[in-house]
């Protein structure tokens, strides 16, 4: 395997997230996880004897500004749920799209099945804006290239 290890990583104006078909503006950040329940198998001694795996779950969070938070839960409202929660995980469509450099083909992680499971609002003294994080747990996650 041959690592450039000279090269820049991916700068964050090559970053781009869409939820409902709608890019998010105002993003302060994200994460998307994919998770497989892993554990030693043990027998006779104190030595693992293998290791085995069981389920796979996807999970991650969108840390974004105030209007952003607003806008997706007036567009549940206008479709009849209380708030972003409360909208069913298969309507739901993650897309994270970068580019490594400007030259790059652009790779994209697909995260389907959404299902946020907080939403609220917090504020600190002399904060300058309102950044909230919703955490979500997924039913799949795969890259494109």
């Amino acid at each position: 395997m041959n690592i450039n290890i000279t090269s820049s990583e991916c700068a964050w104006s090559h970053f781009e997230v869409k939820i409902l078909n709608r890019v998010l503006k105002g993003l302060r950040g994200f994460e998307s996880k994919k998770s497989v329940d892993a554990s030693h198998l043990h027998g006779a001694g104190s030595e693992p004897l293998d290791i085995t795996k069981g389920n796979i779950t996807y999970d991650g969070n969108i840390k974004i500004l105030g209007f952003e938070a607003d806008a997706m839960n007036k567009a549940a409202q206008d479709a009849g749920y209380d708030d972003i929660t409360e909208v069913p995980h298969e309507a739901i469509i993650i897309m994270i799209s970068f580019k490594r450099r400007l030259t790059d083909k652009l790779k994209t992680y697909v995260t389907t099945g959404v299902q946020f499971t907080e939403d609220g609002v917090s504020m600190d003294q002399g904060a300058k804006n309102r950044e909230i994080t919703l955490p979500y747990i997924a039913m799949s996650r795969q890259q494109l290239h």
